[in-house]
C-alpha cells in the first residue's frame, strides 16, 4: 500500500490547553478562537516566505499515468490566492456553511497543498488519498489511464466548487426575458442570476462571463447570450506560419464565424432559419484566465496532434481589444504553464512554475523539481497557459 501524505506542523499542540480549570474558570482569550487561527497560519506563513525550506518545492510521485494530474496540480499549487484559501484554512469556514454532504474532495486537496508548501525542497509527496477522492467524484478518472489536463482541471475545479459553494438553497429556476435591456445590464443581470446559484471561492477567481452574439444578415436583429466560462479553448492557427502568437489564437477564436446551410440558426424576429453571423467576446474577464490551446484533434479514423509553436507573452498579455464593454482590468501576467509532450499514443505532462513566493520559474516533473530560466518557459509542447490578472476588478 503506498503511503500517503500527512500535514506536518512546527510543534505538537498541547493536548488540553487549559487541563486543570473547569471550562467557566478558564481565562478568556480576547481574540477570537478563528483570529488565533489565522493569526497562527500567518506566521507559518511568513516563516514560509522567509525560508528557502519551504518555498513549495516538493515533487509528486507518479502513481501511474497520473503525470496528467501532477501538473495541473502544481500549477494550481502556485496560483497565489488558492494556495492562500488552502494554507490559511479558509475553506473550513465554507464547508461549516455548505449544505453539500461530500466535502472530501476540498479537505483532501487543501491537505495536499499544505503538504506541498510545508515540505522542504526535493520532498516527494503522495497524492494517493486525493487521487481516491477525485476519481470518487469523477470516476472517468478511475485506474492509471493516461487522461487529457484540460479535462482533468474543469472536473477538479467543478468538484470544489460545488462543496464551497455559498449558496445553500438553489433557488427555483425563472426563465426572465432580459431582451429588452442594453446588452451591459443584461450581462450584469446575468452574472446575478449566475451568483445566486453558483457563488464560491473557486468561482471567484476562475471564473469568467463570456458574450455571444448572433446577428441575422436578413434583417439585422442581434441576440446576445451570456455564459460563465472556467477556461477558453483556443484554436491554433494552421501550419504554414512563421510564428503564430496568442493573440492570433485569441483573434482566431472570436472572429465572426458565419453560421450557413445545416448551421443556421432560428432567427427570433423572422422567426425562420437564416444565415447569422456569430461573434464571441469577454464580457468579464477572471482574475484567473486559463487558456487552453487546442493541438488535439479527431476524426473518424484518428485523433492527431499539432505542434505548432505558439508565442505568449509572460508579461502584460494585454486582452482589451477583445473585451465586449471598455476596462482598463484586461492586463494578465503568466505563472504557469501545463505542458505535454510527445504524440497522442504516448505522452507526458509537466508544469512550468513561477513561485508566488520568490517569483523563481522551476520545471515539476512528477518527483523532479529543478529551476529554469524564464527564457526556457516558451514552447511547442504548451498545453495550458496560467494567467493572472494584474490589476483584480471589483467584484459586483
Amino acid at each position: 500500500m503506498r503511503t500517503s501524505y500527512t500535514v506536518t506542523l512546527p510543534e505538537e499542540p498541547p493536548a488540553a490547553p487549559f487541563p486543570a480549570l473547569a471550562k467557566e474558570l478558564r481565562p478568556r482569550s480576547p481574540l477570537s478562537p478563528s483570529l488565533l487561527l489565522s493569526t497562527f497560519v500567518g506566521l507559518l506563513l511568513n516563516k514560509a516566505k522567509n525560508s528557502k525550506s519551504a518555498q513549495g518545492l516538493a515533487g509528486l510521485r507518479n502513481l501511474g499515468n497520473t503525470c496528467f494530474m501532477n501538473s495541473i496540480l502544481q500549477c494550481l499549487s502556485n496560483t497565489r490566492e488558492l494556495r492562500d484559501y488552502c494554507l490559511q484554512r479558509l475553506y473550513l469556514r465554507d464547508l461549516s456553511h455548505t449544505s453539500n454532504a461530500h466535502t472530501a474532495l476540498m479537505e483532501e486537496f487543501a491537505k495536499l497543498i499544505q503538504t506541498i508548501w510545508t515540505s522542504s525542497p526535493n520532498d516527494v509527496v503522495s497524492p494517493s488519498e486525493f487521487k481516491t477522492q477525485i476519481q470518487r467524484y469523477a470516476p472517468r478518472f478511475v485506474g492509471y489511464n493516461q487522461q487529457d489536463a484540460q479535462e482533468f482541471l474543469r472536473f477538479l475545479l467543478d468538484g470544489l466548487h460545488n462543496e464551497v459553494n455559498r449558496v445553500t438553497v438553489r433557488p427555483k429556476s425563472n426563465p426572465e426575458n432580459l431582451d429588452h435591456l442594453p446588452d451591459d445590464e443584461k450581462g450584469r443581470q446575468m452574472w446575478r442570476k449566475y451568483l445566486e446559484r453558483e457563488d464560491s471561492r473557486i468561482g471567484d477567481l476562475f471564473v469568467g462571463q463570456l458574450k455571444s452574439s448572433l446577428t441575422c444578415t436578413d434583417c439585422g436583429y442581434c441576440s446576445t447570450v451570456f455564459d460563465p466560462f472556467w477556461d477558453l479553448s483556443l484554436p491554433i492557427a494552421k501550419r504554414g506560419y512563421p510564428e503564430v502568437t496568442l493573440m492570433d489564437c485569441m483573434r482566431l477564436f472570436t472572429k465572426e464565424d458565419v453560421l450557413d446551410g445545416d448551421e443556421k440558426p432560428t432567427c427570433c424576429r423572422c422567426r425562420a432559419r437564416k444565415r447569422c453571423i456569430k461573434k464571441f467576446s469577454i464580457q468579464r474577464f477572471p482574475k484567473i484566465l486559463v487558456l487552453h490551446l487546442k493541438r488535439f484533434s479527431e476524426s473518424r479514423l484518428r485523433t492527431s496532434k499539432l505542434t505548432t509553436f505558439v508565442n505568449f507573452p509572460l508579461r502584460d498579455l494585454d486582452l482589451r481589444e477583445f473585451a465586449s464593454e471598455n476596462t482598463n482590468h484586461a492586463v494578465y501576467n503568466l505563472y504557469a504553464v501545463s505542458n505535454h509532450s510527445g504524440t497522442t499514443m504516448g505522452g507526458h505532462y509537466t508544469a512550468y512554475c513561477r513561485s508566488p513566493v520568490t517569483g523563481e520559474w522551476h520545471t515539476f516533473n512528477d518527483s523532479s523539481v529543478t529551476p529554469m530560466s524564464s527564457s526556457q518557459v516558451r514552447t511547442s509542447d504548451a498545453y495550458l497557459l496560467f494567467y493572472e490578472l494584474a490589476s483584480p476588478p471589483s467584484r459586483m
